[in-house]
C-alpha cells in the first residue's frame, strides 16, 4: 500500500499530516459541545492528547491518517482523514471529518471529503470507504451523499445509533 501525501491543498483548505503541535487546536475543537455531539462527545484535553497520539501512530504504521485543516491564511478549520477501523469485526477504511462551528455551512466538509475520496481510492487501492454518521446529523449525511456514498444500514456504535455509508472504489 502506498502512502498518502502528508500535505495537500484543496481550493480553500490546506491539509497537514497530524503533528503534536496541533494539540491546542484539537483540544478546542473537541471541547465544543456542538461539534463534539456527533463525534463521540466532548473530550477532555487528556483524551484529546491520547486521540492525537493514536492518530500519529496510525500515520507511522499505515502511511495515512488524519490531517489538520487550515485556511490559506493559517486559521484552524478542523480535522479530516482516512483511517483503518473495524465494522462488526470486519476491517474497513473510514473517512472522517469535523470542522469548527465557525466554518459550518460553507461546503468545506464536502470539499475535503471529496478530495480525500478522490485521492485515497486510487492511491491506496481501497475496495471501498465507509463513513459513520450519528443519526440526526443530516448535514453530514448530505456531505457523504454528495461525495457518492450511499446509506448501507443503521447500526449501533458505542451505544449510539449510527448510519453506515459506503462508497465503492472507482477509477
Amino acid at each position: 500500500m502506498t502512502r498518502l501525501m502528508e500535505r495537500f491543498a484543496t481550493d480553500r483548505l490546506i491539509a497537514e499530516r497530524l503533528r503534536e503541535d496541533h494539540l491546542a487546536d484539537f483540544v478546542a475543537l473537541h471541547l465544543d459541545p456542538d461539534v463534539s455531539r456527533y463525534i463521540g462527545g466532548v473530550r477532555s484535553a487528556e483524551a484529546t492528547k491520547a486521540y492525537l497520539a493514536t492518530g500519529m501512530a496510525h500515520w507511522d504504521q499505515h502511511g495515512f491518517g488524519l490531517w489538520a485543516l487550515r485556511t490559506p491564511a493559517g486559521a484552524f478549520v478542523g480535522r479530516a482523514g482516512i483511517r483503518r477501523t473495524l465494522v462488526e469485526d470486519v476491517p474497513e477504511f473510514e473517512i472522517l471529518y469535523a470542522l469548527k462551528r465557525d466554518f459550518w455551512g460553507r461546503g468545506l466538509a464536502s470539499e475535503i471529503a471529496s478530495a480525500l475520496t478522490g485521492m485515497a481510492r486510487p492511491q491506496l487501492q481501497l475496495p471501498s470507504l465507509v463513513g459513520f454518521v450519528v443519526a440526526g446529523n443530516d448535514a453530514s449525511c448530505r456531505v457523504l451523499e454528495k461525495c457518492g456514498f450511499t446509506r448501507e444500514r443503521t447500526m449501533l456504535s458505542r451505544g449510539e445509533e449510527v448510519l453506515l455509508y459506503r462508497s465503492a472504489a472507482g477509477p
